[in-house]
């Protein structure tokens, strides 16, 4: 055994025998459980990153570990690879987006092979493969035909430089996500999928994911945002029409002193078209529709509005009441309507005072009358209807369902639910993506390509112009065809599909990746399905992870799957934070920009800011492949799950890693060493010991349990690893005096490395194999514990007066409850603490403490 770690050799050693012998390709059936093991999938930027590195070596110890414990476990990869980044690259690079995902795929392989994790690569897919994208365009068809896919006009939020739609989220401050530039409003044909359909199931399997963090669940909740209460109509006055409202609050109805309309809303130019209001209003709306969406419903916002001179009428009380076009109210959301209620709504009252409008109070709550001339907030709460007609003196509890009565019996609303989830918007006018299968023939209208004409692949021969990427709306030898079903000249959907389409069914895919007859071949897909573990970033915890929910349901619906959820348990790994590091001339840094506090570019001192998540723009960032290169991937690994638990951020620190290289460096030391004995020497196998031997076993075998423990139930592999440097400490301090002593190390040393084989596997399969195991560590059986080596000689007491600690005694573990007194009150300090004292109680807490209460 080489006497220096040379991580390098080894790892590559252990890679390539790993690739030769396929050790963790698996098939389906055999005696083993199965267990399959997931994490997000990337997309092909080109090189990985720490999140990467983070999340992949979770996701690699838990497969590892399961594998151990007997389990059949499927771990597979591949890549999320359409989207606008390709395109993106694409005209900076100026390469095909398939030829620059297709390298940078290969060259990420390549890096996520560099640290060894237990991939199944026979398994691996691509979402830009026509083999893969080919089977979602056939269940577009299905579910086009049970009326779960349609086609309809909608505003959507337009990035002119992108060319394309963007969802709320991907708007800030009014411009793109991705380019800066000021987005603006467009009607557009589009594609829907139905998920408002499933929006009570999603809903309701919420509380049946008992193995998903809470705060996901609440997220999804929230995001789906189910209410109950009334739709209400209220005609307009003077003119033709309606507004209708959905409402929590039927309550209050009488309380309605104004309107309020998303800027949106198609009735705000009908409102004002040709009056005096027009310009004012329309330049309003221009306005707030470039703002923020997720903003404008925050509570801190400033709530503005301006009046479109148009009345309504609330039928309850016959009254006249104004509209006006406000910043807080949303099309996503119930009807885009809002009945405003001052005095008992906080954003309706924050309105009413700026714009001078009257509050009536119409829930009154016990004690003093509310006076809306005092009032300083909304009221909110529980009550009693007043100023409300024949309600007046009913509890508003009790008067919501009396009021929705009433609108039901009088025509003019009724009881509703209404859900803040909506139906998904999958087009993208994009070139990278899925084609959508539909074609459009001016006499047959909208035609479903025909399944043996699928897949409509991309033309991936298509020459770009410089400067930019063609979207398939201009490439005519794509969309120029014949309609199927009348034979006359068409055109081909150009539209392609939002790229949470393909990682929404990506999981179900790995079962059978090499199936051509189906979408899923069912056999397979049912032993693997549904994913035991799912590790990703809590950035996902809505669209990707209620998307993925709601195709699952599609694919069950339609006889493609047989399960209700795509995953059983979830965890959501916290982010790689580093410092940031700015010099005054040169903006951020990289961190081997800075030496000794100063840039390395003019000399000034560096300005050190927040310590936030490693991102590329602020330069705050570790390149894994250098970090290989010094340290070794074991020791990249070993960095990432110890510096915290795997739900926590972990912030990157030199020190850290230059540790676990130590640590992993003190361990080869110690087995090289005791090379010339320790290969030839049996394992200890049971037994009576004494003095250090029977301590350094019972360590062992206490360890044993701690990690398994930490691995299997919490995830907490900084605390596992704790215990094994503990068990190094005892190696290092052991000296073996004779056989059954050196035996006694060596059952230790295996111990040590087969705890720590899922976390630094190739460092311990190379010790291992030193050991002259004729067996790879990743198929051998995970440690058990012996529950007699356990045991304890002497256990310690600790001795308590009126709470303080005045003593500790050395008993066995058997002693009983009077025989630890008689040991308490023979101790010299505690017998002189209870000098001159009456004991009042003495309460014993069986192996850990004695408390002796005085006066």
């Amino acid at each position: 055994m080489d006497p220096k770690y040379q991580p390098q050799d080894i790892e590559r050693k252990w890679q390539e025998r790993w690739r030769e012998e396929r050790t963790f390709q698996v098939g389906e059936g055999g005696d083993r459980p199965k267990y399959y093991l997931l994490e997000m999938f990337p997309y092909p930027s080109g090189r990985i990153h720490m999140g990467h590195v983070r999340n992949y070596t979770i996701g690699d110890v838990v497969a590892r570990y399961k594998r151990m414990r007997g389990f059949n476990v499927l771990h597979p990869m591949g890549w999320d690879a359409f989207g606008m980044p390709a395109e993106n690259a694409a005209i900076q690079h100026r390469v095909h987006p398939s030829k620059w995902t297709r390298e940078n795929i290969a060259y990420m392989k390549g890096q996520l092979q560099q640290m060894g994790f237990s991939y199944d690569w026979s398994r691996e897919l691509a979402t830009c493969d026509p083999s893969y994208y080919r089977w979602e365009q056939w269940l577009f068809l299905r579910m086009l035909e049970k009326g779960l896919a349609y086609r309809k006009e909608t505003s959507v939020n337009w990035c002119a430089t992108c060319e394309t739609v963007l969802a709320n989220e991907q708007v800030e401050q009014g411009c793109c996500w991705r380019c800066g530039e000021e987005v603006g409003e467009k009607h557009l044909h589009g594609w829907f999928f139905r998920t408002t359909a499933y929006a009570e199931e999603l809903l309701a399997w919420t509380d049946k994911l008992t193995g998903w963090p809470p705060q996901v669940l609440t997220m999804q909740r929230n995001w789906i945002g189910k209410s109950l209460g009334a739709e209400v109509e209220f005609p307009l006055a003077d003119r033709d029409g309606s507004i209708r409202v959905f409402t929590t609050r039927p309550d209050t109805l009488f309380g309605v002193t104004f309107m309020s309309l998303a800027v949106e809303h198609p009735l705000v130019a009908e409102l004002v078209a040709g009056t005096e209001r027009e310009a004012e209003v329309t330049a309003f709306c221009d306005r707030v529709r470039k703002e923020d969406k997720n903003k404008r419903t925050a509570e801190d916002y400033a709530k503005e509005g301006v009046f479109t001179g148009a009345y309504a009428v609330n039928q309850l009380n016959d009254e006249r009441v104004p509209i006006y076009a406000a910043n807080f109210v949303l099309m996503g959301y119930g009807t885009g309507a809002v009945m405003a209620v001052p005095a008992h709504d906080q954003r309706d009252f924050e309105f009413a005072r700026t714009y001078d409008i009257p509050i009536r109070v119409v829930i009154q709550p016990e004690g003093d009358p509310l006076d809306p001339e005092a009032m300083t907030e909304a009221y909110v709460g529980e009550g009693v209807m007043v100023h409300s007609g024949g309600f007046d003196g009913t509890g508003n509890r009790e008067g919501m369902a009396a009021v929705i009565a009433h609108l039901e019996e009088q025509g003019f609303g009724g009881g509703s639910v209404n859900y803040r989830l909506r139906d998904w918007g999958i087009s993208r006018q994009r070139y990278w993506g899925a084609p959508i299968p539909v074609i459009h023939c001016t006499a047959c209208g909208v035609v479903p390509v025909p399944e043996d004409q699928l897949p409509v692949a991309l033309p991936e021969d298509v020459v770009f112009p410089e400067g930019r990427v063609t979207p398939l709306a201009e490439i005519p030898s794509f969309y120029e065809t014949t309609c199927p079903a009348c034979g006359a000249a068409a055109r081909r959907e150009t539209d392609t599909m939002d790229t949470f389409v393909e990682s929404s069914w990506y999981p179900a895919r790995y079962c059978c990746a090499d199936y051509d007859q189906g979408m899923l071949d069912r056999p397979r897909a049912e032993y693997w399905m549904a994913v035991d573990q799912y590790i990703g970033g809590i950035e996902h915890a809505v669209l990707h992870l209620l998307y993925s929910r709601f195709y699952t349901k599609v694919m069950r619906d339609l006889g493609v799957a047989n399960i209700d959820e795509p995953f059983t348990n979830l965890l959501t790994q916290g982010m790689v934070c580093m410092e940031t590091q700015r010099c005054p001339d040169h903006g951020w840094l990289l961190p081997a920009e800075v030496a000794d506090g100063a840039c390395s570019r003019c000399g000034q001192a560096v300005e050190r800011g927040r310590t936030e998540k490693m991102s590329k723009s602020k330069k705050n960032v570790v390149d894994p492949e250098g970090l290989i290169r010094r340290y070794g991937a074991d020791t990249a690994r070993l960095f990432s799950l110890f510096a915290a638990p795997p739900e926590k951020d972990l912030e990157w620190n030199e020190e850290g890693v230059e540790g676990a290289y130590r640590f992993l460096r003190r361990i080869w030391r110690l087995v090289a060493d005791n090379g010339e004995w320790l290969p030839r020497t049996p394992a200890f196998a049971g037994g009576d010991l004494e003095g250090p031997a029977r301590d350094l076993r019972r360590k062992v075998h206490d360890t044993i349990a701690k990690v398994t423990e930490d691995v299997d139930e919490r995830f907490h592999f900084n605390t596992a690893i704790a215990a094994a440097m503990e068990l190094v400490n005892e190696l290092a301090g052991f000296a073996p005096a004779d056989d059954t002593g050196r035996r006694v190390f060596r059952e230790a040393v295996e111990a040590l490395v087969r705890l720590l084989g899922p976390m630094v596997p190739h460092v311990c399969e190379e010790i291992w194999e030193t050991l002259g195991n004729d067996t790879l560590l990743a198929d051998t059986p995970w440690p058990t514990w012996d529950v007699a080596a356990r045991v304890k000689d002497a256990i310690v007491i600790v001795v308590q007066i009126n709470g303080k600690v005045r003593g500790r005694l050395e008993v066995t573990p058997d002693a009983a409850e009077d025989d630890v007194k008689d040991a308490a009150f023979s101790d010299p300090n505690v017998a002189r603490h209870l000098e001159g004292k009456t004991l009042v109680k003495a309460v014993y807490v069986p192996g850990r403490l004695l408390n002796l209460v005085v006066r």
